[in-house]
C-alpha cells in the first residue's frame, strides 16, 4: 500500500513516536482528486468519538468533472482501523492526560 499524502510540516514541528496505517471511507470523486494530487494534510487531526477514527480538516480538492457528486472539501471522513488499534490509542492518550495533568 503506498500514501496519498504526507504532512512533512508535522513532522518538522513535532516528535513522531509511533505511526499507524489506516484506510479511510472516500467517496468515488475524491478518489479521483486524490489520484490528481489535490489532497492537503495541513491543519488536519484525528480524533476518536463513539469508538471509531475520523480525521478532520483533510482537504480534498473538487475533481473538475464531479459536478454534483462533489463532496464538501473538508468533510469529516472516516478512517478505518481495528478496534485493537483503536484501543491502544485511547489507552495511551488516558496515560498522557494522567501524567500531563498537574491537577
Amino acid at each position: 500500500m503506498s500514501s496519498i499524502a504526507k504532512n512533512p510540516v508535522a513532522r518538522h514541528n513535532y516528535e513522531i513516536l509511533d505511526t499507524l496505517e489506516a484506510g479511510i471511507i472516500l467517496t468515488g470523486t475524491e478518489i479521483k482528486s486524490i489520484r490528481n494530487n489535490k489532497v492537503n494534510l495541513k491543519d488536519s487531526y484525528a480524533m476518536i468519538k463513539n469508538g471509531e477514527c475520523y480525521i478532520y480538516n483533510m482537504h480534498i480538492g473538487h475533481y473538475e468533472h464531479g459536478n454534483i457528486q462533489n463532496k464538501d472539501p473538508l468533510r469529516t471522513r472516516k478512517l478505518l482501523l481495528n478496534k485493537r488499534e483503536i484501543n491502544k490509542l485511547i489507552r495511551t492518550n488516558s496515560a498522557k492526560r494522567v501524567f500531563s495533568n498537574p491537577h
